[in-house]
């Protein structure tokens, strides 16, 4: 179904329910009853399952979810109902083939399988964190310049002119503008042109994301974020943003970050919310691909064991039952600087790209901060490159990923967290290289793993 007039009117006119009732009635507990319905269970012990009879049941109790309650319209208080045959159209129209970019640099994004040996897309960047006008350039060009990364994201701009950017002001379609000259003269600067972005980072509301639909911003061969909010629920802002794609022609990434630990509860529940999400953003997001983002309530970061459980069970349920192109962003507790970055972001890299996920990142700090650099963009490249090319079941996944767990779970008990430093202290700037300090962290983690007996031979 690509008639999103539809999907707007359903959002004017479908039954009225409170955002409350929403929550609490709809979401928590059909959720709930559908997990003890199929038998849903999760192993803390276990993070990367190997039981297809698992991700099939998450997958069909994520249907039935979507299919019962359908989506909310917080605006209107009005529900979006989804017929069962809208949504197994929707899942069977989805592109198991894209293609972002153009020329020398275009990339084809491919829907991959379980243990698939083709390796992982990777997109190098700051998804939303929070960047300095002063370091956004060469933040960027730390990530285009690394050629293991496919395709280029970044981080907000949060001021512009020394001015402070707020949400839904002037200075938005400013912020936005700005995001994209820098992407494309990064881009210019490091010879790669025709790299695809998922951009428009900057573009809280809608007014950014309509300022740079245009051949000088945001091209039709790049991507743009439809955001699905905390749980099952859509807002005009993001319902425009699917508009505006409609006739200009950028590629739609639907966004659901799932909490685990909220209304879904523990992570078989909110494995099945996230199925859902992501069924149901096929049409009210008029989705081209996923992003698939579960975060953990408490601790945020994608690293915890909670949340690579769901990863993995999620796009285990995709690739078995709807293949699509999947994107798994990676969220670590630390930042740069840190030596426990390198192994929170192997860890995220090896359970989605054995489960057949891409990868984006890494949002270091939770994506809260702007502790990130191209460096363990590459770091992540690498490790997915390598568990492909090895050729890893989902048993040697799960024993590496336990392996891993010991050397970076306690950042999760410090009140301080793990920020580590900001871009312009583990990068020289000037020359858009990291500093000996920074590298020698990255050579100490990639030893530790190859002594692990991890082969990134060959793998710069």
């Amino acid at each position: 179904m690509r008639d999103y007039h539809s999907i707007l009117d359903r959002a004017q006119s479908g039954p009225w329910s409170s955002e409350e009732d929403w929550d609490l009635e709809k979401v928590a507990l059909t959720t709930s009853q559908l997990v003890k319905k199929h038998k849903i269970e999760w192993d803390h012990e276990h993070i990367v399952t190997d039981d297809p009879q698992l991700a099939d049941a998450v997958f069909r109790a994520g249907f039935e979810l979507v299919a019962q309650i359908g989506a909310y319209c917080r605006n209107t208080e009005r529900i979006i109902e989804l017929s069962e045959e809208e949504l197994a159209d929707g899942l069977a129209t989805m592109p198991r083939r894209i293609t972002l970019g153009e020329g020398k640099d275009a990339r084809e994004l491919v829907a991959r399988s379980i243990a698939d040996e083709r390796p992982p897309t990777s997109w190098g960047g700051n998804p939303g964190a929070p960047t300095p006008e002063h370091m956004f350039l060469a933040n960027a060009m730390s990530y285009a310049k690394e050629p293991l990364i496919d395709m280029l994201t970044c981080g907000t701009l949060v001021n512009v002119d020394g001015r402070d950017v707020r949400t839904g002001s002037p200075l938005e379609i400013m912020a936005t503008r700005r995001e994209l000259s820098y992407l494309r003269e990064a881009l210019r600067r490091c010879g790669r042109p025709g790299m695809g972005m998922l951009a428009a980072q900057s573009s809280v509301s809608a007014l950014g994301d309509l300022a740079v639909a245009h051949p000088h911003y945001l091209r039709p061969c790049d991507a743009h974020l439809v955001p699905m909010l905390n749980e099952l629920k859509m807002d005009q802002r993001n319902m425009a943003r699917v508009v505006n794609s409609i006739e200009y022609g950028m590629l739609n990434a639907s966004l659901a970050c799932v909490l685990v630990g909220g209304l879904g509860g523990a992570p078989p529940g909110a494995a099945v919310v996230q199925v859902a999400s992501l069924i149901a953003a096929n049409l009210t997001c008029l989705a081209d691909y996923h992003l698939l983002h579960p975060i953990h309530l408490r601790h945020l970061a994608t690293s915890t064991r909670e949340v690579l459980w769901v990863t993995n069970i999620v796009s285990q349920a995709f690739a078995r039952n709807a293949p699509c192109v999947i994107v798994t962003d990676i969220y670590p507790k630390s930042g740069t600087g840190t030596l426990e970055l390198f192994y929170e972001t192997a860890a995220n890299a090896m359970v989605a790209t054995v489960a057949g996920g891409h990868l984006e990142g890494c949002g270091c700090v939770d994506g809260n901060a702007p502790h990130n650099s191209g460096l363990e963009a590459r770091w992540m490249a690498q490790v997915g490159r390598a568990v492909a090319h090895q050729g890893w079941t989902l048993r040697q996944a799960d024993q590496w990923v336990m392996r891993l767990l010991p050397l970076y779970e306690h950042v999760f008990e410090r009140r301080e967290g793990n920020p580590g430093l900001p871009f312009d202290q583990v990068y020289d700037i000037a020359a858009v290289q990291p500093t000996p300090e920074w590298l020698d962290m990255y050579l100490q983690a990639k030893a530790t793993l190859a002594g692990m007996g991890l082969d990134l031979s060959g793998r710069a």
